[in-house]
């Protein structure tokens, strides 16, 4: 029986049966994982059946001013959250949004406090960025998987569905809630600083967050050093002093941490490995959504993105795949967005086109008939993203072992892989 997780120092690999030299220890010369890593999402199958310069990126928007008057060559609808939003790189429009509710923005020298207020060429707008208003987070007793621990670091598996931090909304039920039981501590606040939505992974949630004074002499803070995404299953490490937050901080902003992800996709890739090395920015017309733009940059606002994929197995007669990622960079929904970027969004992925009708489209003309009704019950149970952190590899910020961890998807995934490999499965040819 393969263990559901397991966590062992380079160079052993025993435990996984994998050798490391595939965990991509060197950027130099890139390798996937094999096809070995099948062995281990076998388990599910035993289981279920038995560029450019770019300019900083700001922590804090608390304070900053934007007097500037609407381009005489702007045309059309624009709406002042919006505007203001691409006037300030890196800020989120709720927080454009709260700054304008608050009385903080003045149109032609008068209050506006209605977001949705249509600009016009020549208006003269005046903004000053509202303070955040701290985010508690209170102990909770939420069941966790911890995958490993010491007094440094922890490693948890982290289920579909649970945020990783309080955010307004979802003040309760987080990873962090339950890290704050685990580890004995009172009620903490997040900090001041502006939570960035496209950062790197490294600062993609302000590791700060945790740094308050409310945590008390408490010499253990949790930190979040990294996110997945709500939808999103697997690995994830926190930090329980500073001093790792500052080292694994760093070997994220370094790109050493050994990232593998596994998902399921709407069609197979033209191409059965490659890169992709496309810019990440905000979808201007969608607040919650990210886009892969070509070229170096998309009005100032998208950032270098890489990721590496292969495809494992193809599903159902090319209407679905089960595809690796490596990722080079860190950005908010990267593998989401280079695969929609590739026409082969996430199974389940409604924000990034993996509907339920695209799969449907996909899936029925590629499959015997008879098949039709059991795909129509699939495809109806997708409630998430398919996409799960396998593989978790970094080095241990006090001893500098090097460690790596692997845990299988869970069993909704499984259970979603399963029909699929049942109704067709092939492996991708090698070019190899």
């Amino acid at each position: 029986m393969v263990p559901l997780y397991t966590c062992c120092p380079f160079p052993s690999s025993k435990a996984l049966q994998i050798s490391p030299s595939f965990l991509l220890l060197s950027s130099r010369n890139p390798k996937f994982l094999p096809f070995t890593i099948s062995r281990i999402l076998r388990a599910i199958s035993i289981s279920t059946s038995a560029a450019k310069h770019e300019e900083p990126i700001r922590t804090s928007y608390a304070g900053v001013q934007l007097e500037e008057t609407v381009d005489e060559t702007k045309q059309g609808k624009l709406r002042l959250d919006s505007w203001i939003s691409s006037r300030i790189q890196g800020i989120s429009r709720a927080r454009v949004q709260s700054s304008i509710k608050s009385g903080l923005v003045k149109v032609n020298g008068r209050v506006v406090d209605k977001v949705s207020h249509s600009l016009r060429a020549g208006d003269k707008v005046n903004c000053v960025i509202s303070d955040l208003q701290p985010l508690k987070a209170e102990p909770e007793d939420i069941p966790l998987d911890i995958v490993f621990e010491d007094d440094h670091v922890l490693v948890v598996n982290k289920p579909s569905h649970m945020v990783v931090h309080p955010a307004p909304g979802n003040a309760n039920g987080t990873l962090v809630n339950g890290i704050l039981h685990h580890c004995s501590l009172p009620t903490v606040a997040s900090s001041e600083k502006e939570v960035l939505f496209d950062t790197e992974d490294m600062s993609d949630d302000e590791q700060d967050i945790f740094h308050g004074a409310s945590a008390g002499p408490a010499s253990v803070r949790p930190g979040i050093v990294h996110r997945l995404d709500k939808g999103t299953s697997g690995l994830l490490v926190v930090a329980k002093d500073e001093h790792s937050h500052a080292h694994l901080s760093e070997q994220f902003k370094q790109h050493t941490i050994q990232r593998v992800y596994i998902s399921l996709t709407c069609g197979v890739p033209s191409a059965s490995a490659g890169r992709v090395d496309i810019p990440i920015g905000h979808d201007s017309n969608n607040r919650i959504r990210m886009v892969a733009v070509p070229g170096l940059s998309h009005h100032g606002r998208a950032r270098h993105a890489a990721s590496r994929y292969k495809v494992i197995e193809v599903l159902a007669g090319g209407g679905s795949a089960l595809v690796q990622w490596r990722l080079e960079t860190g950005r908010t929904h990267q593998i989401r967005a280079h695969a929609k970027y590739m026409g082969i969004p996430l199974l389940g992925d409604e924000v990034y086109g993996g509907t339920k009708n695209m799969a449907l489209s996909l899936l029925c003309p590629r499959t015997p008939p008879y098949y039709n009704d059991e795909l129509s019950r699939l495809v109806c149970r997708l409630e998430r993203p398919y996409l799960h952190a396998l593989v978790l590899g970094f080095e241990h910020p006090h001893s500098g072992e090097k460690m790596w961890f692997s845990c299988p998807p869970p069993p909704d995934f499984g259970e979603i892989l399963n029909h699929l490999r049942k109704i067709g499965i092939e492996k991708p040819i090698s070019k190899e």
